[in-house]
């Protein structure tokens, strides 16, 4: 099973890789942030209102004459010197592969623990219908360790896995109630 599990994986894994190296455009950019038109039309300087273009250009274009001008010259005739300085044109090279396998990575993660969260709330009904059977409060220490060994006895003779859990269960749950009556009642911890 685990093994069709890895296998699984790492099929969607190459999948995805496959289907990134048609999409090799989005790894790099420029992306320039400019200030609105109508701060150099009217003079007046609105940074609230800015103007964000992304595209496809060479390092060495990336610029306010490669990447804005080519799109609003006509809107700023005769204010190019006045506009580009207040641009900022960033080149970015990133690698969407390695994004979108963490992210398959975590999705897959999720996905067992989900699935192991579910396998545990089926398995929780099962349990508590046993041990609600054979739940008996005691009040005494000597009592307590004699069912313990009978406990650990019943654990050696049924290898059925449920038992086994619901034992460890019910020492943890003794071990709480110790705890619990020691803290509280005696004021004192366990070593």
């Amino acid at each position: 099973m685990y093994n069709k599990l890895v296998f699984c994986l790492l099929l969607v894994v190459s999948l995805q890789i496959v289907s990134l190296e048609a999409q090799s455009y989005e790894d790099k950019r420029c992306k320039c942030i400019c200030p609105s038109i109508k701060s150099v039309n009217n003079n007046t300087e609105d940074d609230s209102d800015r103007m964000l273009i992304i595209d496809n250009v060479p390092p060495n274009k990336c610029n306010c004459d490669g990447v804005i001008l080519p799109r609003i010259a006509d809107k700023i005739k005769g204010k190019e010197q006045e506009f580009c300085p207040r641009c900022d044109c960033k080149y970015e090279n990133r690698n969407t592969t390695i994004i979108k396998v963490v992210v398959i990575i975590v999705i897959w993660i999720i996905s067992l623990l989900v699935i192991y969260m579910l396998f545990l709330m089926c398995l929780d009904p099962l349990l508590n219908k046993r041990v609600k059977a054979n739940y008996q409060e005691h009040t005494n220490e000597d009592e307590d360790t004699s069912v313990a060994v009978g406990s650990q006895d019943m654990q050696v003779r049924d290898g059925n896995v449920l038992n086994r859990v619901g034992h460890s269960q019910d020492k943890w749950k003794r071990q709480v109630r110790e705890q619990r009556r020691n803290i509280y009642d005696r004021h004192t911890m366990l070593n």
